[in-house]
């Protein structure tokens, strides 16, 4: 089978846009959580969030010369992170009108919910209002689920597969290992993968209405995301895009790409909502399989495994979390091996969070760095049962050796994702 690397990463997120300033970002701590006034005026019990600031992107031309300017915020954040990843990658635009379709560049992008404010800001009110026959083309194009992966299809003109997934929280990671997949088969040279989800109060109520939010913390908004703290009361919905390059690594060799990790491994599957797991909370069985079979994909044993990218969401499942990775790594306490969580900076970019986890896993693995989780001065004493506290990393822990770092996302219908990162060696 093919070996696979990813090349190139685009990111809009809470904490930055552009991989430089998500990086720094990343590196330094910094809460992208923001009070968010709209919330406050339909009277959400959790008032905060993450919300991308995108209006400084320099791709934002490209977009307007495709008239993708007023689209959905879900098209925008994927096609500008698309953009910035695929210029990252050394690769460059084709003209629209002379150039054909490339057989070997295919596309893998999701998304939680889709375009939902174009439902309801745009056609809901035309419907309403009996004047649904001013219901432009454009709405429907842009409702589609596939629809960043076809905008940025026309634009970087790809012709292999242009297919979109949603698969909950673990969308993100699962557009990418199929896209991984794809390319390992021979199928594909270079796959754009990963996911995209943008700002809707109308999806974010539906979290509030659950009463899964933090709700204690409107007025500090920069402390409402605690995964694995004593002091945890519930996830920060946040938005945002994370696309990745995934290219063969003969191809990207042979064009003397930068190479940010390589794709060791990677599994999907469900618990089926058995033996104590539901629509909202998975099934322990099937974590552990899925992360057995992940690194048994990769062919990595549990004691390589460096660092943890946890799905981590800031609830009480945090703990059962960190307990599936004792019990399959056997490994505890100070054997334990580093575990973080970037929705303490970011809030859970539902959708999206799975993709940007990995572009921010990449970067650690280039880099030789393990971002900090904030607001975890308190560890909860049950995870302490487990690990050390100098595992999980306050501060920047800069200078250090990831050869192998795992990357779980679990979503709502009991689906399960991991994948095995490995820093590139020839």
């Amino acid at each position: 089978m093919k070996r696979v690397v990813i090349t190139g990463i685009g990111v809009i997120s809470p904490i930055g846009c552009g991989k430089e300033n998500f990086t720094n970002a990343l590196k330094a701590g910094r809460s992208g959580i923001k009070h968010i006034p709209e919330l406050q005026t339909l009277n959400f019990s959790c008032q905060v969030g993450g919300i991308p600031d995108y209006c400084n992107s320099s791709f934002l031309e490209i977009l307007s010369r495709y008239n993708l300017s007023d689209a959905s915020t879900t098209i925008i954040y994927g096609c500008l992170a698309g953009i910035e990843a695929w210029l990252d990658a050394g690769l460059y635009i084709p003209d629209f009108i002379t150039s054909s379709p490339d057989p070997d560049t295919g596309i893998s992008i999701g998304s939680g919910i889709g375009s939902l404010d174009i439902m309801t800001n745009k056609i809901i009110p035309l419907v309403n209002e009996g004047k649904h026959k001013k219901i432009r083309s454009s709405n429907i194009e842009q409702l589609l689920f596939n629809a960043t992966g076809a905008f940025l299809s026309g634009i970087l003109g790809t012709g292999n597969i242009a297919t979109s997934n949603s698969n909950a929280c673990a969308t993100g990671t699962e557009a990418i290992i199929n896209g991984f997949n794809h390319i390992r088969h021979g199928k594909a040279k270079r796959i754009i993968a990963g996911s995209t989800e943008g700002y809707s109060p109308y999806y974010w109520a539906t979290f509030d209405a659950l009463r899964v939010t933090a709700t204690q913390f409107n007025d500090t908004p920069e402390k409402a995301s605690r995964p694995m703290s004593t002091t945890a009361c519930g996830m920060v919905p946040a938005a945002g895009a994370g696309i990745l390059i995934l290219e063969e690594l003969e191809t990207a060799i042979k064009r003397n790409a930068a190479i940010y990790a390589e794709i060791a491994g990677g599994f999907l599957n469900c618990g089926s909502q058995r033996d104590g797991g539901s629509m909202t909370a998975p099934n322990p069985d099937g974590v552990k399989k899925c992360i057995t079979e992940a690194l048994s994909d990769a062919n990595v044993f549990p004691e390589q495994i460096d660092s943890i990218s946890g799905h981590l969401t800031s609830t009480m499942a945090d703990v059962l979390e960190v307990q599936n990775w004792a019990e399959i790594l056997k490994r505890n306490k100070n054997d334990f091996p580093y575990i973080n969580s970037l929705k303490s900076m970011t809030g859970h970019c539902l959708g999206a969070a799975g993709a940007i986890e990995i572009i921010a896993s990449a970067l650690e693995i280039k880099h030789q760095f393990i971002y900090p989780s904030i607001n975890c001065e308190n560890i909860h004493p049950e995870i302490l049962k487990f690990i050390e506290p100098s595992k999980i990393p306050q501060q920047l822990k800069d200078k250090t050796t990831i050869n192998y770092l795992a990357k779980t996302s679990f979503g709502f219908g009991d689906s399960n994702a991991c994948i095995i990162l490995k820093k590139f060696n020839t």
